[in-house]
């Protein structure tokens, strides 16, 4: 079993990210959506902006789950992620060794 981060900054990165995904075959993908600051950028779903946010990640999910992996969570901080380890993280800046 292989264990990803998937690190998803700005929308104009989604494809290159499912791309390494389907690369890479992991089994488990983890989400981590965060804006270019590192700030959490997970909006009300009540809102315009929540919306459209929440329909982003549904084909984002849809995405990653055509390549063969499993979306295991969606998380908003690194804070959320202390503790966790993953075989690879990939993202906005490209693959990265696991942290």
């Amino acid at each position: 079993m292989s264990d990803m981060l998937a690190i998803i900054e700005d929308s104009s990165a989604d494809e290159r990210v499912v791309e390494e995904i389907a690369r890479r075959h992991p089994d488990r993908v983890t989400v981590l959506l965060q804006d270019g600051t590192g700030e959490p950028q997970l909006a009300d779903t009540d809102t315009p902006r929540g919306r459209a946010q929440l329909a982003r990640l549904s084909a984002l999910q849809t995405a990653i789950e055509r390549t063969g992996a499993v979306v295991v969570g969606l998380v908003a901080s690194r804070e959320q992620l202390r503790g966790w380890r993953f075989d690879r993280v990939v993202g906005s800046s490209g693959p990265r060794a696991a942290f």
